[in-house]
C-alpha cells in the first residue's frame, strides 16, 4: 500500500461521498430501492473509518449496513451524507502521516490507518460504481 499524503487521500475519500451525495439526492422514494442501501453504505464506510481511528478499533462491518428506515429518499440519505463528509472532513484536518501510521484493530485484524483508508476509499468507489451504474439502467444518469 502506497502512503500518501493524508489530505490527498482525505480528497479521494470527500470526492467519493461527495459524488454519492449528488448522485442520490434526487431520487424519489419510489425509485430508491436498492440504491438506498448502496448509497448509504458509501457514507458508512466513511464514518466507520474515522471512527474507528479514533477509537484504535472498527466496531461492526459498514459494508453490509442497510440503510435506517428514516432514510427513505435520496434527499434524505444525501442530507446523512452532508454530515458524514463534514465529520470525516474534520477528522482530515487534524490528521498527519502519524496519525495514519497507527494501528487499528479491523475485521481483517490490526492494520495501519493507511492501509484501512486505502481499503474504504477502493471499497466506497466501488459501490459508487454499483450506483452509477444502477442510475445509468435507471435513466437517471447519462
Amino acid at each position: 500500500m502506497s502512503r500518501r499524503d493524508p489530505a490527498e487521500l482525505g480528497r479521494r475519500l470527500d470526492e467519493i461521498l461527495a459524488e454519492a451525495e449528488r448522485l442520490i439526492r434526487p431520487v424519489p422514494e419510489a425509485e430508491m430501492g436498492d440504491l438506498r442501501d448502496t448509497a448509504f453504505r458509501i457514507f458508512r464506510l466513511g464514518l466507520a473509518f474515522v471512527d474507528g481511528m479514533d477509537r484504535g478499533r472498527l466496531a461492526g462491518d459498514a459494508r453490509h449496513e442497510r440503510a435506517p428506515e428514516d432514510l427513505r429518499d435520496g434527499a434524505s440519505v444525501a442530507r446523512y451524507g452532508a454530515l458524514v463528509r463534514g465529520r470525516v472532513g474534520g477528522w482530515f484536518e487534524g490528521a498527519g502521516p502519524r496519525e495514519l501510521a497507527r494501528i487499528i484493530d479491523g475485521l481483517d485484524g490490526p492494520r495501519a490507518g493507511w492501509e484501512l483508508l486505502e481499503q474504504v476509499i477502493d471499497e466506497a468507489a466501488g459501490h459508487l460504481r454499483l450506483l452509477q451504474t444502477a442510475l445509468e439502467r435507471s435513466g437517471r444518469v447519462s
